[in-house]
């Protein structure tokens, strides 16, 4: 038996009072579904997403709020062990600035808001015990294609209350305070090194480029547009094209495709892909880089380099690895100031 006590409550809710450009709530993805035109969906970084997910004792797949700048406003009507984390947009708990990828317990009636861009593109936002609504298809995350899953099937609007799970009663550690940090932080350097270049896997069509269009496709960088979104990251760049135009059948693609346009330009599939694509796939980026691609934002340059399928699995494991024992130190860091 812990020794803080529970409480219900009808009010255990956030409220929207200032909406965001666009602000959803996600998990890992939707999976098992694609072959009914269903893609996966989910955050865009999900390796920040399941940091902030243990760094209040939640489960990897528990539902967070992604955040996008200018960012949505909260005001919690209860009290609640919160982190937030992936881009810095400034966060701060009724004026005062508080850090990322630190728990903090929050006093009721107080807001948390976002002055500014530091650093990424997306903001996670994660609540002990996760919000209180419904599952579709196995999946909080939000569908706004077809305007459902997470909250109401769409972005967060103002005036929004999401309702979180019944939990304890953190009050007692505030003494009156608006918020408290937590002294400890997520270590979020799973690897030795950030590498300047996003690694790729070649793709099915690699081939039809010939060898000189692939040095170049390795050896220049390529620029994030500005009609960049959650489906996809247009590039611009110096043009690819193919050797022949042989006409592609629409085929499975996956969260980090690198498609071939006709116009000789790339985009790489984001979180809301489409489940099939006609263009050719030229590479993959591999599944460890993901979360440092999505991080991004429209006007910077990124570069590629190609790896083999062994050095992907390697750095999938050391990131998996990573946030497995994030994960048991947060949740054992949590307890024992908990039950003290």
């Amino acid at each position: 038996m812990t020794k803080f006590s529970f409480i219900q409550s009808a009010k255990m809710s956030l409220i929207v009072i200032k909406p965001g450009i666009l602000d959803t709530v996600q998990d890992n993805g939707r999976y098992g579904y694609q072959h009914l035109g269903i893609n996966p969906g989910g955050t865009m970084d999900r390796f920040s997403a399941q940091a902030v997910n243990f760094l209040v004792g939640n489960s990897s797949d528990e539902a967070v709020i992604e955040i996008h700048f200018p960012a949505a406003a909260f005001l919690f009507q209860q009290d609640a062990i919160i982190a937030v984390g992936g881009a810095d947009f400034l966060p701060s708990i009724d004026g005062e600035a508080i850090p990322l990828w630190h728990p903090v317990i929050i006093n009721r009636n107080s807001v948390l808001q976002f002055h500014g861009i530091k650093k990424g593109t997306q903001c996670y936002l994660a609540i002990k015990g996760g919000l209180d609504i419904p599952k579709w298809l196995n999946s909080f995350s939000t569908h706004t294609k077809a305007c459902i899953g997470g909250f109401n099937g769409r972005a967060l609007q103002k005036n929004d209350t999401l309702p979180f799970k019944p939990h304890a009663c953190y009050a007692k550690f505030l003494s009156g305070k608006d918020f408290m940090i937590l002294p400890w932080q997520a270590d979020i350097k799973w690897n030795h090194f950030i590498p300047e270049r996003i690694s790729v896997l070649p793709g099915h069509e690699w081939s039809w480029i010939k060898e000189s269009l692939q040095t170049d496709f390795l050896n220049n960088p390529f620029t994030i547009t500005f009609s960049s979104d959650r489906m996809g990251y247009r590039l611009s760049g110096l043009p690819v094209h193919t050797e022949n135009k042989t006409e592609l059948i629409s085929s499975a693609v996956s969260f980090g495709t690198i498609q071939l346009l006709p116009d000789g330009q790339l985009i790489v599939l984001m979180a809301d892909h489409q489940t099939t694509g006609g263009y050719p796939r030229i590479a993959h980026v591999i599944s460890a880089h993901l979360s440092q691609l999505a991080q991004v934002r429209p006007g910077e340059k990124i570069q590629f380099q190609v790896t083999d399928m062994a050095t992907a699995e390697q750095l999938f494991c050391r990131q998996k690895h990573h946030l497995l024992q994030l994960q048991n130190a947060c949740k054992f860091r949590l307890e024992e100031f908990l039950n003290a």
